[in-house]
């Protein structure tokens, strides 16, 4: 049975018995009544954070969607088939096209071309100016937002098959078919480019770095370690997108562990065992981590001890969280973006988007931090 677009979402399990045969399951349908989104109190912040700019760019329609920055700009797309390039600090609307396709996954760039995956598993390219390059069909759908570098796209389909396509013909250079485990999360566990390598998080809690130009392994390593005796029990995937910071790469499971690990080797600088669906900020002194309780971690980047932890967001199903000055920022399943300090957990202000879910990851652009939700609304909130 092919999974419906309307299942597709964070916290949905699914079975692979085939590259194209997907059996759903979904753990979070029926919570206990103890699991309750926590309240929110009134909050007398000390730090002032107001709305930039917003902007309606189409309902993700259940997948996950990020904003991308390049230079002075931030591109984002919506499921829908919408893709709008807008100036970082104002809001103005560059340009904005049709996709001519829905689409499931996006944005990625490098400053000279935009990809994002299309319906049924095609890989979209176009211009900075919004012209349509080229499109690839891949071996089935996107998630992961592609990524690009060195004339190189890399895309990683659901049938765990990364790909990586000549950025100016749309060409296949080099194709890396992994292996899955039987049942994994349906998110979108992300890429990121590190000098000639590509860092892609797997199914299994896995990282691997593969080299761009040629997609020959560099090193893999274990974030997350299967325990239990079910198969339920022992799923285990990256959530959301590695962090690349200095020499480091750090990354977080779902039912596994954090950790940062060395760009190079892929050895392990230290673990601590954590379940969590979203993906880390690193700065240069914290690790931070929401878990899928809805606690958020500051683990010392260098060791990885534990500095703090606030637990007042109890399944508010957090947000990869976002550094900023002296503020971390986490949205929530209202859509609202939490601030607390970096320094003590202690909460410093809040701001409101359109009450859907923020899911994708968010971005710092100048002084702004921007949010995507699930009803698409693209936010862009001053810390002053």
């Amino acid at each position: 049975m092919r999974i419906s677009r309307k299942l597709v979402g964070v916290g949905v399990l699914a079975l692979m018995t085939g590259c194209s045969t997907i059996n759903s399951l979904n753990p979070f349908a029926s919570k206990p009544k103890g699991d309750q989104p926590a309240k929110l109190v009134e909050l007398k912040g000390s730090m002032a954070v107001r709305t930039a700019w917003k902007l309606d760019i189409g309902k993700a329609q259940g997948y996950q969607f990020s904003p991308a920055l390049t230079g002075n700009s931030v591109v984002v797309a919506g499921g829908g088939g919408d893709i709008a390039r807008v100036e970082a600090a104002s809001g103005r609307v560059v340009w904005r096209i049709k996709a001519g396709s829905d689409l499931t996954a996006g944005v990625g760039t490098d400053g000279n071309l935009i990809v994002v995956g299309g319906e049924d598993g095609m890989l979209l390219a176009f211009d900075m100016d919004g012209k349509a390059m080229w499109k690839t069909q891949l071996s089935s759908e996107l998630l992961s937002p592609p990524v690009v570098s060195q004339g190189v796209v890399v895309a990683r389909s659901l049938d765990n098959r990364i790909v990586g396509v000549d950025a100016q013909t749309g060409a296949k250079k080099w194709t890396v078919q992994k292996v899955a485990p039987p049942l994994t999360l349906r998110n979108a566990p992300g890429m990121i480019v590190s000098g000639s390598d590509v860092i892609v998080a797997q199914p299994g809690g896995k990282l691997s770095s593969l080299i761009l130009a040629t997609g020959a392994p560099r090193w893999d390593v274990e974030v997350g370690v299967a325990r239990g005796a079910t198969e339920l029990e022992r799923v285990t995937d990256i959530g959301g997108a590695p962090v690349l910071f200095e020499n480091d790469v750090c990354a977080v499971s779902y039912q596994g562990r954090v950790g940062c690990f060395d760009v190079t080797t892929g050895a392990a600088r230290w673990t601590r065992d954590l379940s969590s669906e979203v993906g880390v900020a690193v700065d240069q002194r914290f690790v931070f981590a929401a878990d899928d309780k809805g606690a958020l971690h500051a683990f010392t980047r260098d060791t990885g001890s534990s500095s703090w932890k606030n637990d007042k967001l109890s399944f508010r199903r957090l947000s990869t969280p976002l550094s900023y000055g002296r503020a971390v920022a986490v949205g929530d399943l209202e859509g609202i973006v939490h601030f607390l300090s970096r320094e003590d957990g202690s909460f410093l202000a809040r701001a409101a988007t359109d009450g859907s879910p923020i899911v994708g990851t968010p971005l710092v652009a100048g002084s702004n931090l921007i949010f995507q939700t699930q009803n698409g609304t693209v936010t862009a909130i001053a810390v002053e």
